[in-house]
Formats: C-alpha cells, sequence, structure tokens
C-alpha cells in the first residue's frame, strides 16, 4: 500500500521517533533557511549532521560531503545511524538523495518548502521510506510543540 505523503499521523511519528537527522544542504550562512532550520533541530532535542560537500564545517561542527559519511558518522557518534533526511536541494537532485536514503536504509525522507519530485518519492514509498514533501520541517514541528 503506497503511503500518502503529508499524512499528519507520519509528521508527528517522524518527529518524534526520528533522535538523528541529516541536513542535506546545509548551509554556514546564518541568512539561509537550511542553516537556521538545522540549528533549530539541534536545540530542539535533535542530533543534527550536516550534509554538503562544499563545506568542512558549519559552526565548528563538522559537515559531511554525503550521506554515507554522515551514516558512519551517526553510527559512530551514538550506534545509531541516520533516521531522517531533511533536503533542502533543488528539486532534480532528488532521485539521487532518494537513491541514497533506499541504499542506506534511511527509516525517514523530508522534502522541504518547493521541493518536489513525485517519481523520487515513489520509489521511496515502495522501498517502505516514509515520505514529507514541499513542507517545512520547523514549522511541522513548531506545530507539534504547539499541541
Amino acid at each position: 500500500m503506497i503511503e500518502p505523503a503529508n499524512e499528519p499521523a507520519v509528521i508527528a511519528e517522524m518527529l518524534q521517533k526520528s533522535k538523528t537527522i541529516a541536513v542535506v544542504g546545509m548551509s554556514d550562512k546564518a541568512s539561509r533557511p537550511s542553516h537556521h532550520i538545522g540549528k533549530y533541530l539541534a536545540n530542539n532535542g535533535y542530533h543534527v549532521l550536516p550534509v554538503n560537500p562544499l563545506l568542512t564545517s558549519i559552526d565548528g561542527a563538522p559537515c559531511y560531503p554525503d550521506l554515507d559519511a554522515a551514516q558512519a558518522a551517526a553510527k559512530q557518534q551514538t550506534g545509531n545511524g541516520i533516521d531522517l533526511v531533511d533536503v533542502f536541494r533543488a528539486s532534480e537532485h532528488v532521485p539521487a538523495i532518494v537513491k541514497d536514503v533506499i541504499r542506506i536504509g534511511i527509516p525517514y525522507l523530508w522534502l522541504q518548502d518547493d521541493v518536489v519530485h513525485e517519481e523520487a518519492i515513489g520509489w521511496a514509498v515502495a522501498a517502505g521510506v516514509k515520505c514529507v514533501e514541499n513542507d517545512c520541517i520547523f514549522r511541522r514541528h513548531a506545530q507539534l510543540l504547539a499541541d
């Protein structure tokens, strides 16, 4: 059965069960949404692993070139792997990210506002990955806290 995208119950599950989040496309520029949201998640109890091949660190913390390196770091640091991948990349980059998420076995995938790729989301859902697309994890987390 294909799971409907952006179901409130799935969003709540993702935010409550995830402990380690890889933020793909996180920027070192404080003015960028990816930087702000990555820091917000870290300040709200999540273990955040920035993924950006152009950077080696963000605010003094290591930044990983790809999901494989982030997964290895997550296992070393927490004993567990990445629970959720939060994507701040243009939609054309989503298929490669989804392939990595499926191959590595990451259970949750979140595509931020304006990031949409129906075909790749279809692959993820077919592989058992629970997905949210074209939505903001910051906004949804704040709503969950407010409820």
